[in-house]
């Protein structure tokens, strides 16, 4: 089976696929059994790998706590996601355009609430309003502001699918091996061993100092930041692990920018081209050449 992602999201790699997938280990799914992704997002690496590959052991982790949570429900109690949702999308689908609107910032007012004053446990409702939001407003979006509160503005699709009842439905299943967790990457270090691969797909370094989206949770991810990633990948490395990286490539603003090739100097670096598809400005949507490392 196919499963796309449940949400939309920032980077998110599925037009990338055809080119990570080249770069698995050979191994994966034989000698190679264990999976990890220490920046999940969107899935979309892990859901090909879990519908492709025979994996023992997954592994997945984010920082941002409201897409943990989602992941969380989906896995353990899917049905109940599904109706919120069925009655969100029925809801959202007979209003007019203003009083789409009102229901949008409804939502949104009552999202922030929940998450300003969250705790760890899975929390369904918060994860309906987060695919709820992610699938009506601008560009599918998730950005905070320096208060960590969600304030995308709602955006004009005309019959947007918030209740994918299929994918959620195939995805919960993917999931039940998987172990998810929320917080710092770093956590993922204890997972590592000869048995391993890991994709990491971290905040991209901005190409230009105006395209410095990385604003999923209200903590950057600076240079200092991808240098810290790249000694948590050597730590990977001596442990026998397979590694696959992505970011940005520098040089498509600047030829003479060797940031990651020199913090990755040791590994196997390719250039692969890749469409964006988050922007505000539709003309800024264009090729660009992005980095795909790995370490064997």
């Amino acid at each position: 089976m196919t499963v796309k992602p449940f949400v939309k999201w920032a980077g998110g790699k599925s037009r990338l696929l055809e080119y990570i997938r080249e770069n698995f280990p050979a191994e994966l799914g034989k000698s190679v059994s264990r999976y990890c992704e220490p920046f999940v997002g969107g899935g979309a690496v892990l859901f090909d790998i879990l519908t492709r590959y025979s994996v023992s052991e997954v592994l997945i982790n984010d920082i941002n706590a409201e897409l943990i949570n989602t992941y969380r429900i989906i896995k353990e109690t899917p049905k109940d996601l599904i109706a919120d949702l069925t009655v969100m999308q029925e809801k959202f689908w007979s209003l007019d355009t203003e009083k789409r609107k009102k229901y949008y910032y409804d939502k949104r007012e009552r999202f922030n609430c929940l998450k300003a004053n969250g705790d760890e446990a899975a929390n369904p409702e918060k994860a309906a309003l987060f695919i709820f939001l992610n699938k009506t407003c601008f560009n599918g979006l998730y950005r905070v502001n320096k208060n960590g509160l969600f304030n995308v503005p709602v955006g004009a699709y005309k019959k947007p699918l918030i209740c994918d009842l299929k994918s959620l439905n195939n995805i919960s299943k993917l999931l039940q091996k998987v172990t998810i967790m929320c917080g710092d990457y770093k956590q993922c270090l204890d997972f590592a061993d000869e048995k391993a691969f890991y994709y990491i797909d971290p905040p991209y370094r901005p190409l230009t100092e105006t395209a410095s989206f990385t604003a999923y949770t209200k903590v950057g991810f600076t240079d200092k930041e991808q240098i810290e990633l790249g000694c948590f990948v050597d730590k990977l490395t001596t442990k026998g692990t397979r590694v696959v990286i992505s970011n940005s490539d520098p040089k498509n603003s600047d030829i003479n920018d060797d940031f990651f090739d020199e913090l990755y100097s040791k590994y196997n670096i390719s250039r692969v081209t890749a469409k964006r598809m988050i922007n505000c400005n539709g003309d800024s949507r264009g090729n660009v050449s992005e980095l795909l490392i790995s370490n064997y």
